[in-house]
């Protein structure tokens, strides 16, 4: 799996690349993960390049964390032209969404779609994190593997889940939420002009089904796609469900823009 110089960052990221591939894909993970948090089911999605990367200072990229998503968002825009990509299709998940929404409105020519999963147009952070992760980041990780599944999840995906995020760097995780708790694009979300799916967890307790809502009503033409008993990390409790929202949506986009998109 390759890696790419970005400034004085180095990116590593997992890409698949299907023969009848119509899409280029970007998989952006969320605070204090890796590319690992998306499941093989999306990651080897039909009829897609699909590239998965770390963001700096995360799982095997080289480089600092921020603490800001426009900087997040202007790492990856830069990794794209140094990979000289085309226009893809977003796939945020939390933070990553974040970063998803932010190159919808910074950066409207590197973005072919917006596939928003957990995440919100704003994403207030409990000060009970903020200030756990400084003074006591395992109990901190605890609370947020807590928060952070839904409806009897495999005791396998919770205990995976914490792993990662014990073994990321306690000072990166604390800028991805802070973050995330300065993020705050509500007022703009009427600017994005961009084919956008938004999938949401009705058991998500870090970001209620109710800011998939307020995503999915207020970007013009989005879909959104309820995930009935999924929690926060939707993608990996229900992989097949998600995957199958994710390829209606490219078959869709595909049937509107023609075999380029």
């Amino acid at each position: 799996m390759p890696e790419q110089p970005v400034g004085e960052d180095s990116i590593f990221y997992a890409v698949h690349t299907d023969v009848h591939a119509r899409h280029t894909l970007l998989l952006i993970h969320g605070a204090g993960e890796s590319h690992l948090v998306w499941p093989g089911a999306l990651r080897n999605l039909p009829g897609a390049t699909v590239y998965a990367l770390d963001l700096p200072g995360h799982g095997r990229s080289r480089g600092r964390g921020r603490s800001s998503i426009a900087d997040y968002t202007r790492v990856v825009v830069e990794w794209m032209a140094a990979l000289g990509l085309p226009p893809a299709i977003w796939v945020g998940h939390s933070m990553g969404g974040a970063i998803a929404q932010w190159a919808a409105l910074h950066h409207p020519e590197r973005v072919a779609g917006l596939i928003l999963i957990a995440t919100g147009a704003r994403l207030r952070v409990s000060p009970q994190i903020l200030e756990g992760l400084r003074s006591d980041f395992h109990r901190t990780v605890e609370l947020i593997t807590e928060w952070s599944w839904g409806v009897d999840p495999p005791v396998r995906l919770v205990e995976e889940g914490r792993r990662m995020l014990l073994s990321a760097d306690p000072r990166v995780m604390e800028g991805d939420y802070r973050a995330c708790d300065a993020f705050d694009v509500m007022s703009r979300l009427g600017e994005i002009r961009t084919p956008t799916l938004v999938i949401g967890g009705t058991a998500d307790r870090m970001t209620p089904i109710k800011y998939a809502e307020y995503l999915a009503a207020h970007i013009p033409g989005a879909r959104l796609v309820r995930i009935e008993g999924a929690g926060h990390m939707v993608m990996l409790e229900q992989p097949e469900a998600v995957a199958e929202a994710i390829r209606s949506f490219l078959t869709e986009i595909a049937s509107r823009t023609g075999p380029d998109a």
